[in-house]
């Protein structure tokens, strides 16, 4: 009995430990989740496009993100000329992606499907998108060791390029839907950091800045709180400091460095990796250094937090000295940032640096746009263009290198990150200047985001760098869908300037570039959070491109296009004239007005000629055009006005509702047919139970006999079909469905480029059909109406119990 006691308490503390062990393996790591969203089903109609945002904290661990979507894509089939329509997703650190700037530009797809691997390596795409075709289903884990916290942007596209901002006529192609969840983990304490928050991340304290004697820098000295630090067991120490305003230069350095209690071995090394608002590691890293070698320095810093990684190795292969396990490297970490006086720049603090001041223009339509402009007693007033003479830097001569450098810093509000920055330089004389811009810290030759230096060297092919004129004397060009926060201009000047010319500059945010070029209107939408707002060109129906400088459709086409379009509408003259020649006036009326109705929209869509509001003509258009397609059906049977009245007034509500809430729908050609169908075989109805009436007035000795009744049914079927035969000529039947056909591929054919021609073949073959299937109804006998009714069509209906003489 004690035994079993003793081993049943036994199996009970494993059982414990073995639970314990689970639950600790399950949730190893101290992290909660930040956010998650979860996105509905959305519908990305042709050419449309949907931004998703993300904010990623500083502590931030990993990124998860699970899509679904209809889309099967073949990579195998994918190339240049299909790629305008494919179904895409793009990511862009900062701002909206934007992959369709270039017309003839595809640099940002990757063909392959997005994976967590997708985004290994990855330094920056602030600068570039990094675009994949649309998968069925998407999930990924990205952590903080892949991408950099801050804001990042998710576009899914259904098809770019120039014709995406083009203002269509109709819209074919295929759509797809979405949805999905992103949430983002992160570390709940603030110095475990890490994929998995485990590792250890030592901020370094930094002390206020002091003026150095001889060059009036200022340094902030930063250094570990713990003075000495040891590598136990060769493993990597982590440190973040926090660079808080435009400075000139780090320097990494190390003092009093032992290793095993000893004095320093020249086996031993330690190699520094920095990095940039992420964790580096040997892979990815922006900046390394041997520290035991000389100090790392980093000139021209990014404001904001950087990482460093400190590992020792072997000097003889540049390996970790992972087989030396009781090895122990100890030294003195001492980290300094240089900064330059306010006004002063560069590695020796002698360039001018201005801080320019933001002045919202008053347009209370367009949220956002602003004028830059330098604060300085330089000026005599300030102005949006401001002359550089007063206000740049002496030139000078070093050596064989003349140059001086004019920087002009300024914020971009993180609310206007879909606006772009317009720069523009106009001078009397040759201009004598190049221009840098960077983000987040100041330019120079080598470290640049975007640059201008002549007509044949610039960042033109960067997906967010459009240059618009250049010359001697002009330069203009736009920086796409900036990003918010703090950006710096460093002017560099090449050569004397010439006193007797004046060089204006001017910077400003504008939400849409050029204005669209006068070839469309900029309109300005929130992203799915609701907190940026971003812009985009709405271009008319000859330009696209994301500025509408793109000329799809020339001037002649143009007028080619229009007047087939117009002009094809003369074909709703044949049914009109058949309808009015058999005093049909109800048709007559309807097949009239929809081919003026159609006529005066395709004037206004082409931009030809609007004589009442886009929407009241295309509203008319459809909603008469559905009426005499079903008004053909209709015609073809003889039933009492009164039911063709009924028939009429219930059709034409429901039409009324498929042209006003949509009126483009490809379905709706179907509904109509349908609704004519049905039009047609309710006065059939109508009209074949009326005629015989008395055929179902069957005795009782009918229903006891089931021969006379089988008999009797046979003989109602064929007068029926003998009636049909006799109703119409058969050979309008064959050309009228001939024509439908046609009107069906010209509708099948339709796409935004072809939609002209095959639309005007849509007018004249539906047109067509309605009159050859009119022309189908043969002459019957017929007896004037007794009650004198207004008739819809050349036949008389007839009354209650009246039967039709046999023809």
């Amino acid at each position: 009995m004690g035994n079993n006691l003793i081993l049943g308490l036994l199996l009970c503390l494993i059982f414990s430990l073995h639970v314990y062990s689970c639950d600790s393996q399950q949730s190893p790591f101290n992290t909660y989740t930040i956010s998650s969203f979860s996105y509905g089903r959305t519908l990305v109609k042709p050419y449309d496009w949907h931004y998703i945002r993300v904010e990623l904290p500083p502590w931030f661990s990993s990124l998860s993100l699970a899509l679904e979507s209809d889309v099967d894509v073949d990579l195998n089939k994918i190339n240049n000329a299909s790629a305008s329509s494919l179904p895409m997703i793009c990511f862009r650190e900062g701002s909206p992606p934007l992959p369709d700037v270039y017309n003839t530009s595809l640099t940002g797809l990757v063909i392959d499907h997005v994976s967590n691997g997708s985004f290994i390596g990855t330094q920056s795409l602030q600068n570039v998108d990094k675009c994949y075709p649309m998968q069925n289903n998407i999930s990924l884990r990205v952590t903080n060791e892949q991408i950099s916290p801050g804001t990042w942007y998710l576009g899914l596209f259904n098809g770019i390029g120039s014709i995406r901002t083009q203002s269509k006529m109709i819209n074919r192609g295929s759509a797809y839907s979405f949805s999905g969840n992103v949430s983002v983990e992160g570390c709940s304490t603030s110095t475990m950091l890490g994929q998995f928050c485990n590792q250890t991340v030592t901020t370094l304290s930094c002390n206020d800045s002091f003026n150095l004697t001889g060059n009036g820098k200022n340094i902030i000295s930063c250094q570990n709180s713990n003075g000495i630090v040891c590598h136990e067991n060769d493993r990597p120490n982590m440190y973040s400091f926090d660079v808080m305003a435009i400075s000139e230069q780090i320097f990494i350095s190390t003092a009093n460095l032992t290793f095993n209690n000893t004095q320093y071995s020249n086996i031993t090394g330690l190699m520094c990796y920095a990095r940039h608002g992420a964790m580096p590691s040997k892979s990815v890293y922006d900046f390394s250094g041997e520290l035991t070698k000389s100090p790392l320095v980093i000139n021209f810093p990014k404001i904001g937090r950087w990482y460093i990684t400190i590992l020792p190795i072997d000097i003889s292969n540049k390996s970790e000295v992972a087989q030396i396990n009781s090895s122990r490297l100890c030294y003195f970490l001492e980290l300094q940032v240089l900064q330059c006086p306010t006004g002063k720049a560069g590695s020796n603090c002698t360039f001018e640096r201005y801080n320019l001041q933001t002045v919202l223009r008053k347009n209370p339509s367009v949220p956002f746009e602003s004028n830059y402009i330098p604060i300085t007693e330089k000026l005599s007033s300030p102005s949006p263009k401001f002359p550089l003479q007063p206000v740049v830097s002496n030139f000078s001569t070093r050596g064989n290198t003349t140059d001086s450098w004019t920087y002009f810093v300024l914020d971009i509000p993180y609310g206007a990150t879909g606006g772009n920055v317009h720069i523009a330089l106009t001078s009397d004389t040759k201009i004598s200047y190049e221009l840098y811009a960077r983000f987040g810290g100041l330019p120079s030759l080598t470290t640049w985001d975007y640059f201008y230096a002549n007509g044949t060297s610039s960042s033109t092919g960067s997906m967010f760098f459009k240059l618009y004129d250049y010359s001697e004397k002009m330069i203009s060009f736009y920086i796409l869908y900036v990003r918010g926060g703090t950006w710096s201009f460093g002017l560099r000047q090449v050569g004397p300037a010439d006193s007797a010319g004046e060089t204006d500059i001017s910077l400003s945010l504008e939400r849409c570039p050029q204005k669209c070029s006068s070839h469309g209107t900029c309109q300005s939408v929130l992203d799915t959070s609701g907190l940026a707002l971003y812009s985009y060109c709405a271009c008319d129906r000859n330009h696209g491109g994301f500025d509408c400088s793109i000329e799809l459709v020339s001037h002649r086409g143009h007028i080619r296009q229009s007047i087939f379009l117009i002009v094809s509408n003369a074909a709703a003259i044949l049914p009109a004239y058949w309808a009015l020649r058999e005093k049909a006036f109800a048709e007559w009326v309807l097949f009239t007005s929809s081919g003026i109705s159609s006529a005066l929209y395709h004037s206004c869509d082409v931009g030809t000629w609007c004589v009442l509001s886009f929407r009241v003509l295309q509203f008319l258009d459809f909603w008469l055009s559905f009426m005499a397609v079903i008004s053909t059906f209709v015609y073809l049977s003889t039933i009492s006005e009164v039911s063709k009245r009924t028939i009429h007034t219930v059709l034409a509500i429901v039409t009324a509702l498929l042209a006003e809430t949509g009126p483009t729908r490809s379905k709706n050609i179907g509904y109509v047919m349908g609704l004519g169908a049905l039009g047609l075989l309710v006065g059939w109805f109508i009209e074949f139970s009326t005629r015989n009436r008395q055929s179902f007035s069957f005795s009782r000795e009918f229903h006891m006999n089931l021969l006379d009744r089988w008999e009797s049914t046979k003989g109602w079927v064929r007068n029926i079909i003998k009636t049909i035969v006799k109703r119409f000529r058969w050979g309008f039947i064959i050309a009228g469905f001939t024509a439908l056909a046609m009107a069906a591929i010209s509708w099948k054919m339709e796409s935004t480029e072809s939609y002209w021609i095959w639309h005007s073949l849509w007018h004249i073959s539906i047109y067509t059909s309605s009159f050859l299937f009119l022309c189908s109804k043969a002459k019957v006998a017929t007896f004037e109406s007794s009650d004198g009714s207004y008739e819809l069509t050349r036949q008389n209906s007839f009354t209650g119990g009246q039967q039709r003489p046999e023809a």
